[in-house]
């Protein structure tokens, strides 16, 4: 493989982008249109095609290119693109002037590679009549509904939300709660130290009176205070009323 560095002047080296079913037609008018030139055709797959069409023009495929070292042309048209850009880089060697290169959409891809290589980028004319046909843009319809922006999105989505939850409830005109009074409830509640239970004397039917109220329990009618035997703990004897059942055989 060659490894001499091109030659050629940035302007020269054009790229003209074809759909592959026009770039035998093109290759014909670039040959049509440089008659003065030496002009080389090259490409990585079959020749046979080329050579029915391009009487009289060198058609050469890159292997054999490579080996002849010495063959060279003034202009160079590159029919496709090498899978490898080394091999691209080879092809320019081999031309003192021009080069031109036939794209279609997918060799694109092929085209970073070699660039890089170069260390820059290839200009791109498109020829008249060999241009990619144009897609069609499909009309708007008016009745379409247009992209909504930001804000309306959040006008609608707000108002989605007002008419599922529901307008807020007004705040309650009542009161705020006084917990300070709730303070002073709660403190008359709360137990309160009792008076000492004092015998104030008898009433008429001789019961004893006294200032608390639980003088029957506590004191005696004579208003003196029980003593610790009251209640009294015994109470009398335990009967076992099951002893006192007599059995069924002497009934």
């Amino acid at each position: 493989m060659s490894s001499t560095k091109p030659t050629i002047k940035p302007n020269n080296h054009k790229i003209h982008p074809c759909p592959n079913d026009k770039k035998l037609a093109l290759a014909h008018d670039l040959v049509a249109q440089n008659t003065k030139e030496d002009i080389i055709v090259v490409t990585s797959g079959d020749t046979r095609v080329l050579e029915e069409t391009l009487k009289g023009i060198k058609v050469i495929d890159d292997k054999t290119l490579i080996k002849d070292k010495n063959l060279t042309c003034t202009l160079l048209i590159s029919f496709d693109v090498p899978l490898k850009a080394v091999i691209y880089i080879a092809r320019l060697s081999h031309t003192t002037k021009n080069a031109v290169l036939l794209l279609n959409e997918s060799e694109q891809k092929l085209l970073y590679p070699i660039e890089t290589l170069l260390g820059r980028v290839i200009k791109q004319e498109i020829v008249s009549g060999y241009e990619y046909p144009q897609k069609e843009i499909k009309e708007t319809d008016p009745k379409a509904r247009k992209p909504l922006s930001k804000e309306r999105i959040k006008e609608i989505a707000k108002k989605n939300y007002d008419e599922k939850v529901g307008t807020p409830k007004p705040k309650s005109d009542k009161p705020k709660r006084d917990y300070k009074k709730d303070d002073e409830k709660a403190t008359q509640w709360e137990k309160k130290k009792k008076a000492p239970n004092k015998f104030l004397g008898k009433d008429d039917n001789g019961k004893a009176i006294f200032s608390g109220k639980s003088g029957d329990r506590n004191h005696r009618y004579d208003g003196s205070a029980r003593d610790s035997s009251y209640p009294p703990k015994k109470v009398g004897r335990k009967i076992n009323i099951k002893a006192l059942k007599k059995p069924k055989d002497q009934d």
